[in-house]
């Protein structure tokens, strides 16, 4: 049996949840697939995710679970796994995982592979699963060792929410029983740093405008904020943008900042290094603008436009905005 392990904030279930589910259903090749959700009260989050194709959706509620943190966490999957015997267990690599996973492996003695971006099922031999190296220039197969079970976590957008299988009914729901000692928990949760509105999850965004070096000056990114508010979308950046402090490093997609797999990905003026597309190759549609024929953007974009982005971004608006 897989067991994903959803991943939820305030209730809200997060996107890569799904993407997780679709690596699990792959990794399968027939077994079962099994959902857990824990939180304070999580009723909502396994109605959710009841349309998946999966055995069953397992739910742990304790108000010791919100907030989060990594003690808790660790507590309710250390005995959710003893009690269900996976021989994966598949989560999200965000930011909460990468918190507590480590140590829920570490506690158990079990492998864990990390920001895993495709799995390798050769004929008779056990799964491999590709993840990237020194900023995405290489490529590692790894292949777990020991006993079950084996921690995997995939990157977000590796593998599209969409591609997860739906059932023709209901997932099942199961209570786990499950007791968390209050006072192991020895974290004191603070509330979530925000910097004013700026600040945002781009991971979660169905849109987003970014721009790079092809903006020229901080005055300009005001154009991409026009776009993207006649679009309905988030603007995000490049490193060098954000360096130089025209859109706040919140915003900076990339090997050193947010991994984003949006419906639609907007690049303006971005030549496509290879630590920003690290970022963002996982969109389901892009679409870059750049005078530069050959800028490595292109290799990646579904649509290419070879023109200035100040030509192009107010004939977008104005269009937009007529409709």
């Amino acid at each position: 049996m897989i067991l994903v392990v959803a991943e939820q904030r305030e209730g809200r279930l997060n996107r890569a949840s799904w993407e997780a589910i679709a690596a699990a259903q792959e990794l399968a090749a027939g077994a079962p697939v099994e959902v857990i959700a824990l939180g304070a009260s999580v009723a909502a989050l396994a109605l959710d995710l009841s349309p998946a194709a999966v055995r069953v959706i397992h739910t742990i509620e304790d108000a010791a679970l919100d907030p989060y943190t990594p003690d808790g966490y660790v507590q309710a999957l250390h005995a959710a796994v003893a009690q269900l015997q996976p021989q994966y267990v598949i989560l999200p690599h965000t930011y909460q995982t990468r918190d507590f996973a480590p140590k829920l492996a570490a506690r158990l003695d079990r492998a864990l592979i990390t920001d895993c971006i495709a799995i390798r099922q050769p004929g008779g031999s056990a799964p491999s699963f590709v993840r990237p190296m020194f900023q995405g220039r290489l490529m590692a197969e790894v292949v777990p060792e020991g006993g079950p079970p084996h921690f995997i976590t995939t990157q977000v957008g590796a593998f599209g929410a969409d591609a997860a299988g739906r059932g023709v009914a209901p997932a099942p729901i199961a209570p786990l029983a499950v007791s968390i000692d209050v006072a192991a928990i020895r974290e004191r949760a603070e509330a979530p740093f925000r910097d004013a509105r700026e600040s945002v999850d781009l991971s979660q965004a169905e849109r987003i405008v970014a721009v790079g070096r092809g903006i020229k000056a901080q005055e300009h990114v005001a154009l991409a904020g026009r776009l993207a508010r006649a679009l309905g979308a988030e603007v995000g950046a490049s490193r060098p943008i954000c360096d130089a402090g025209w859109i706040p490093m919140e915003r900076q997609i990339g090997s050193s900042g947010q991994t984003v797999a949006p419906k639609l990905y907007l690049a303006l003026g971005i030549s496509g290094a290879i630590q920003h597309l690290i970022g963002m190759k996982g969109s389901r549609t892009i679409v870059a603008v750049n005078k530069d024929a050959d800028a490595p953007i292109f290799e990646v974009a579904d649509y290419g436009i070879v023109a200035d982005l100040f030509e192009v971004v107010p004939a977008l608006i104005a269009e937009l905005e007529r409709s």
